[in-house]
């Protein structure tokens, strides 16, 4: 991973996309890369990198793992091709519950899928490079299960970008990312939103326009 501590504060998610999205230029414009944001924050910093660097636009749908009975306490994620990551926590329930966790989960993927993708499945991402982007990486557990999917769609390579990150998070990322690239790295870091002045709860409805908007959107 790179970045720094400039103590720098984005004004919005638009603001983040826009400074992700130049720092990849360099590198990845007119490469023919395929954006995956993560709905629903990262897909409009998604669309501004997408944008900015000449690449394809679409979405990636992961479901974080409710811990039982506590609902507020993720132990892990899955994907809509039920990729799953189990953190620690996760990894200590039994195989029946993780189960249960998985098939409901997978229910609310398939909504988004219909909702966001009109139904249609990912694009391909055989020998291209695929960017990951989210509007900041949290532990990461979300992250990790989509990488794993990407894998087996024999990406040419994968790259993992976000506005903002800690130093930790899940050890998948860095084992199957090529790069993960973050503008910010505060020293004290409790919370995404920390480095946001607008980090307003992103809806179903904008992340539908973001895609429809967006003229690489295939």
């Amino acid at each position: 991973m790179y970045g720094n501590e400039t103590g720098r504060i984005f004004t919005n998610r638009e603001d983040a996309g826009i400074q992700l999205g130049n720092e990849l230029s360099a590198k990845f414009k007119n490469k023919n890369a395929l954006v995956l944001g993560i709905p629903r924050g990262g897909v409009e910093v998604a669309y501004h990198v997408a944008r900015i660097i000449n690449g394809e636009l679409s979405i990636v749908i992961a479901k974080k793992l409710p811990y039982p009975g506590q609902p507020e306490l993720a132990c892990g994620a899955v994907t809509e091709d039920e990729s799953v990551y189990l953190s620690a926590l996760g990894r200590r329930l039994p195989e029946p519950t993780i189960k249960a966790l998985i098939e409901d989960r997978i229910q609310e993927i398939k909504r988004r899928i219909l909702e966001y993708r009109d139904g249609k499945p990912l694009p391909d991402m055989k020998n291209r490079t695929v960017i990951i982007v989210d509007d900041g990486i949290a532990t990461g557990s979300t992250i990790a299960p989509i990488l794993q999917l990407c894998r087996k769609q024999q990406v040419a390579e994968l790259i993992v970008a976000a506005p903002v990150s800690g130093n930790n998070y899940a050890d998948l990322i860095d084992e199957l990312a090529d790069e993960v690239i973050v503008l910010e790295v505060p020293s004290y870091y409790y919370a995404v939103g920390q480095v946001y002045y607008d980090f307003h709860q992103s809806t179903d409805e904008e992340v539908v326009s973001f895609l429809h908007k967006s003229p690489s959107t295939r």
